[in-house]
């Protein structure tokens, strides 16, 4: 297992490119599977996550050809539908939530899909209800071993339907899309996730032939086609890395430039950091933070606690709720995070009171923030990684605490940031990987 050792309390200041997303390239890499013909996906972070799924398509008989650092050609010309069953792919498959992703591409490209209950972050249930229903709909046969904790799905011809989904889960309304494509006939979804990753692989799909409207909404349109073809494809940058660098900037009293930040599909990101009090500028498609010593946090019209909660794209993201809390710590005034989707999600916020932050755990979904404004700094401590967006959460308070801190199991951190360390070396922070 390997650590973080940090130096706090130092003021960073430079220029930060944003990795691909890594949200994006799991369901685009899934949807390499559909095509015999090559695919090239460019700006691939070089993540865990993303090159264990790699590896794992790769098992499956795909072809990948790694380009450049950052970009991959792949070729499924032929599917090895037997590795599924293999004690490998059970094992690779079990500790990769990355893997749920296979599901709608293998069902409608090879009828059949074998795979263990996926793994990744503990931060709650996370069902597979929504991607299940969904298969279903589309004339799938669903069976769960809760012994083994394997689900089998399979239809000898998927039929399009209208669905109406029971959340807007964005990995099941990929999911469903994925295996709708080469559906037979017409697929509508209801209720469909339509973030800006979504959006990203309905294009990538429809240069590939397939036939999908109502891109961008939460109503889509599928057609489903006989066959698709090859296509390039380039990712968005990772809107939760620039929100966690805009985070970074803030506590650290940093005067940061995050480059190429696709600034209209980070919707309600920057303007959440302003209702912190962060000031932030737009030049061209970067965003620039001048160092900033303090910041205040807004209140509702009525002067009462502002609070800040996750919702369906275009609202606010679950994913940077851990840093939005970090940067409350050091704020005038208060908050309260509502955390709806995950009910582990906020209990790292202990490690945070041991450093001197001052929070209350309503409950499992709820804390409230009372900031410090900076009149005590954060303590290091030593620490532990529960999950990635927690694990970033403490990087960015260790960077802002005065002293030496700790972070181990820092693969979790890797699960989701490229080289976070180096990159943010460069630019004059303190971390050492031991």
């Amino acid at each position: 297992m390997s650590s973080f050792e940090i130096q706090g309390g130092k003021s960073l200041c430079g220029e930060l490119l944003p990795q691909g997303a890594k949200n994006e390239a799991l369901q685009v890499i899934a949807a390499t599977i559909l095509t015999t013909q090559k695919v090239t996906i460019r700006n691939i972070p070089n993540i865990l996550d993303v090159l264990n799924l790699i590896d794992l398509v790769k098992h499956l008989g795909v072809k990948v050809n790694k380009l450049d650092e950052h970009s991959y050609e792949f070729a499924a010309e032929e599917i090895n539908i037997n590795f599924l069953y293999s004690v490998e792919f059970q094992k690779k498959a079990a500790s990769l939530r990355g893997s749920v992703m296979l599901m709608g591409a293998l069902l409608s490209r090879c009828g059949k899909v074998f795979l263990p209950k996926p793994g990744g972050d503990k931060i709650g249930r996370r069902r597979l209800d929504t991607h299940i229903l969904g298969f279903q709909e589309l004339g799938a046969k669903f069976e769960y071993s809760s012994t083994e904790k394997t689900f089998f799905i399979e239809s000898k011809k998927l039929k399009g339907k209208k669905m109406l989904l029971d959340e807007a889960s964005v990995t099941g309304t990929a999911n469903i899309i994925l295996a709708a494509v080469l559906a037979e006939g017409k697929t509508e979804i209801y209720n469909a996730a339509c973030e800006p990753y979504i959006q990203q692989l309905c294009k990538m799909l429809n240069k590939m032939g397939a036939k999908i409207s109502g891109i961008a909404s939460n109503f889509l349109v599928i057609e489903g086609v006989d066959s698709l073809e090859g296509c390039e494809h380039s990712l968005l940058p990772d809107m939760i890395e620039i929100g966690s660098f805009i985070g970074l900037a803030a506590m650290t009293q940093s005067e940061m430039t995050i480059k190429n930040v696709s600034f209209e599909d980070l919707g309600p990101i920057p303007r959440c950091f302003s209702r912190l009090g962060i000031f932030l500028e737009k030049k061209n498609d970067d965003i620039f933070i001048p160092a900033q010593k303090f910041y205040e946090i807004d209140t509702f019209i009525d002067g009462s606690i502002l609070t800040l909660a996750d919702a369906p794209w275009p609202g606010l993201t679950p994913d940077l709720l851990s840093v939005l809390l970090v940067v409350a710590t050091q704020a005038r005034g208060s908050v309260l995070i509502h955390q709806k989707m995950f009910e582990s999600r906020l209990f790292f916020v202990d490690k945070l009171i041991d450093m001197g932050a001052q929070i209350i755990l309503c409950d499992p979904h709820r804390a409230t923030v009372i900031g410090l404004n900076r009149q005590f700094p954060l303590r290091s401590a030593v620490m532990h990684s529960p999950d990635i967006r927690a694990g970033v959460a403490l990087l960015i308070a260790a960077l802002s605490a005065e002293g030496k801190s700790i972070i181990h199991n820092i693969e979790q951190i890797d699960r989701g940031y490229e080289n976070i360390d180096e990159r943010l070396n460069r630019i004059g922070a303190s971390i050492k990987r031991i």
